[in-house]
């Protein structure tokens, strides 16, 4: 990567941040908020039919999610090796951003349940999208910033992301609650422009991290076997990973609490939906609330990290995130299902940051890698959010109720907070690849 003074290290880090701004409208308008209710409400009482097996509307929702993020899984460890040999770091970001923009817009022409298939498959290509141009945004994080930061950038970057979603939201709700400002628009119509919006809006802003992010240069310039080499990569990184006790560790907790922290990021609003009958103005409301308190919420984890070190201040979240699913399988009313939104948008955003902030810090020093280093904290999320979304899709459809689903997510949270403990909560810890043994392949 490009040398970078002071200077264009604080433009690197606000180009960097503001792709939070661009991306996270995906998260909160087509994964939270409009797009679930807009699928809801087509899909209703009709059971869709899979290869012969009929499912849940909100189960097959769920298995999409799971779809996607399994081809991401797959896909990112080949793309993250090549894109650091190859200096394309910026380039395969800018790819997954644009591919899932244009399935934002894509899903314009998803009108009925004769376009079912259509806006499912749109909808699983801007999962793609997103989630494939988070593995290259988040390997940045060490390129741009001391070790010091990474916490409070983290966070920042965290926040900005939900200030600006909350800002697109409000501007996609005003055609479906005031149809007649909008010459009394369509429902369905008002919808549909905001999917296309939301795609706009991420392509656009995204041009401004594109910008003020340095590029990178290829380790190798001269070489013309990219790929092969590119995957050799990986299989160091792999080799090197097998010496990091800690590293290792954290990434087995993640894996486990982000099964339910994802989870019920993606199926809140089916919950609300289906378990509760809530109108979809009041879920939206209620979504609006959760992004708001989680901008605070972020900044509260970042400052327990600076006390208690940062695995402590991540347990602290856990132990609250259990009681959240035990809290979710009795709460019936609307009043009870506002006070665990608060609650969930209090953690959500904390505890993101801080698993991001530290897996970097476990990162060694001197590595060149950090794209592929990032790829196994990606994968290791997208196979958890697999693993999350499906058992809680089946759960739903084996019982006919997301409340046992959601009872069921609370063991994920438990086997990461008793797997944190393996690990000291400060940084107590600085692993270098010089300390690795001289067989490891290079």
């Amino acid at each position: 990567m490009e040398a970078i003074d002071e200077k264009q290290r604080k433009q690197a880090q606000r180009a960097w941040v503001l792709y939070d701004w661009a991306n996270s409208v995906f998260s909160l308008v087509i994964t939270s908020t409009i797009f679930p209710i807009y699928y809801e409400a087509i899909v209703q009482d009709h059971v869709p039919t899979v290869f012969g097996v009929s499912v849940s509307g909100s189960a097959l929702f769920s298995y999409t999610v799971s779809l996607a993020f399994l081809i991401v899984a797959l896909l990112s460890p080949f793309l993250t090796a090549i894109a650091d040999y190859s200096g394309w770091r910026k380039q395969f970001m800018q790819l997954f951003c644009y591919l899932g923009s244009a399935a934002c817009m894509g899903l314009f022409f998803f009108k009925d349940l004769d376009t079912l298939y259509w806006g499912l498959s749109a909808f699983l290509l801007g999962l793609v999208g997103f989630s494939g141009s988070i593995v290259f945004y988040n390997s940045y994080l060490p390129r741009i910033a001391p070790e010091e930061a990474y916490d409070r950038l983290s966070a920042r970057g965290f926040a900005w992301g939900y200030v600006g979603s909350v800002l697109l939201l409000i501007i996609c709700l005003l055609p479906i609650l005031k149809p007649a400002w909008f010459g009394n628009i369509s429902s369905s119509m008002a919808s549909r422009l905001s999917f296309v919006l939301t795609g706009l809006w991420w392509m656009g802003f995204a041009q401004i991290t594109f910008r003020g992010l340095p590029n990178d240069h290829s380790q190798h310039p001269h070489s013309k076997r990219w790929i092969l080499n590119g995957l050799r990569e990986l299989q160091k990184v792999v080799a090197e990973i097998k010496y990091q006790r800690l590293l290792k560790r954290f990434v087995v907790a993640f894996f486990f609490f982000t099964m339910g922290l994802q989870t019920i990021m993606y199926v809140a609003t089916l919950f609300g939906t289906n378990e509760l009958k809530l109108a979809a103005d009041k879920l939206i409301i209620t979504i609006l609330i959760l992004q708001l308190i989680a901008v605070p919420g972020a900044h509260l984890f970042s400052f327990l990290s600076s006390l208690w070190g940062n695995v402590r201040a991540l347990q602290l979240a856990l132990i609250v995130w259990a009681g959240v699913c035990v809290a979710a399988y009795y709460t019936y009313t609307e009043s009870q299902f506002y006070g665990l939104a608060a609650v969930v948008g209090l953690l959500m955003g904390g505890t993101q940051a801080l698993a991001r902030a530290t897996y970097a810090k476990l990162m060694p020093d001197d590595t060149d890698d950090t794209a592929s280093y990032f790829s196994f904290y990606d994968i290791s999320e997208k196979l958890a959010i697999v693993l999350g979304t499906f058992t809680y899709g089946f759960i739903d459809d084996l019982t006919g109720s997301m409340r046992n689903s959601a009872l069921a997510l609370m063991c994920f949270f438990l086997a990461g907070f008793f797997l944190l403990w393996l690990i000291p909560s400060r940084k107590v810890y600085r692993f270098s690849l010089k300390d690795i043994p001289t067989q490891t392949p290079k």
